[in-house]
């Protein structure tokens, strides 16, 4: 699976490119440590946090890696998160990185010390660490295995829980040198890494995922691996588990297409797409330049569709990702 999601990656990166491209993210990251951090996480996110301790998980034991969302008490996302596993065992401390978008981190600590209570927990931001989007290009070879080979050089590198399509994460120390712990790596430019996620469907921070309005089934969170129905209760889960055992979702997040470029600055939030007929068929959420990614009746996505800016209508096309699972039927 890797080795064919790295080839689709060199194809869109073209020829040309280095081994690995690497993208520094502006996120950020908050540490949360001590004997119950994953116990406490476990009530307030959606995906199953005790898998962290989990002892025996597969050949290579309990993940490095997990996708979650912080929900509101009524099921909406406030905060799109990734979880990292630091310890190594059982026998020590668990110690969890979460990455965030940078510009809620106050109020994503807020949030989590609202709930701490009596907690043996401690939560602080990690100004220390960078962290990374690693993507293969053109001379990437055999996919993961290689970088796999340089995960003992960085605090963390590990396969992007999402999909296979956003390749590893790294997290370093600040200043780290990249061309030793990847050798043959490369500096990207940010726009092309988030071109690459709206091209593909995924999204990421607080544009793409607006605090106490975006749902997260609709959002493609069971997608992206990042919801368990199994683990029993959190915040937010009541209406999240009624809309999967329901089986229904009619909108859901999708890569659109522009036929024009249209400037960040022009398309008001929200700003609502439209079919040929004019009626509603779902709403932009962000982009850039010719491509975004957008919440859309999936009854329209076959169909001509319009944005209005300014009173002009643009026309856009959407798709369906491939890394969807071909059978999914929520």
């Amino acid at each position: 699976m890797l080795v064919r999601a790295a080839a689709g990656l060199r194809r869109l990166w073209g020829r040309g490119a280095g081994a690995w491209r690497c993208f520094p993210l502006h996120r950020a990251l908050l540490s949360v440590r001590g004997a119950e951090a994953a116990v406490f996480l476990q009530g307030l996110l959606t995906n199953d946090v005790t898998r962290l301790l989990a002892a025996g998980e597969g050949p290579a034991g309990p993940p490095r890696a997990l996708y979650a969302h912080a929900l509101n008490v009524q099921g909406r996302c406030l905060y799109d998160l990734l979880l990292y596993r630091l310890h190594e065992s059982q026998e020590e401390e668990p110690h969890i990185l979460l990455e965030c978008d940078s510009s809620v981190l106050d109020a994503i600590q807020k949030h989590l010390k609202l709930y701490k209570i009596r907690r043996k927990v401690s939560i602080a931001p990690c100004l220390d660490l960078s962290l990374w989007a690693v993507v293969p290009g053109e001379q990437s070879g055999d996919g993961g295995g290689s970088l796999a080979q340089c995960s003992d050089r960085a605090l963390v590198l590990t396969p992007d829980p999402r999909a296979e399509v956003m390749g590893w994460r790294l997290i370093a120390k600040t200043g780290a040198n990249l061309a030793e712990i990847i050798p043959g790596s490369h500096v990207g430019n940010i726009r092309d890494y988030h071109r690459h996620r709206y091209k593909q469907g995924i999204p990421e921070g607080v544009k793409d995922l607006p605090p106490g309005v975006a749902l997260p089934l609709e959002s493609n969170l069971a997608y992206m691996n990042g919801v368990s129905f199994t683990k029993g209760c959190y915040i937010g889960q009541e209406l999240t588990a009624r809309t999967h055992h329901m089986g229904v979702i009619r909108k859901r997040l999708v890569p659109v297409e522009f036929s024009t470029p249209l400037p960040q600055e022009s398309i008001p939030e929200g700003a609502e797409l439209l079919t040929g007929s004019g009626k509603a068929a779902g709403k932009f959420r962000a982009g850039g330049e010719e491509l975004g990614i957008a919440l859309l009746r999936l009854a329209n996505i076959n169909e001509p569709l319009f944005l209005n800016v300014g009173g002009d209508k643009v026309k856009l096309t959407a798709s369906t990702p491939e890394w969807w699972p071909k059978t999914a039927s929520k």
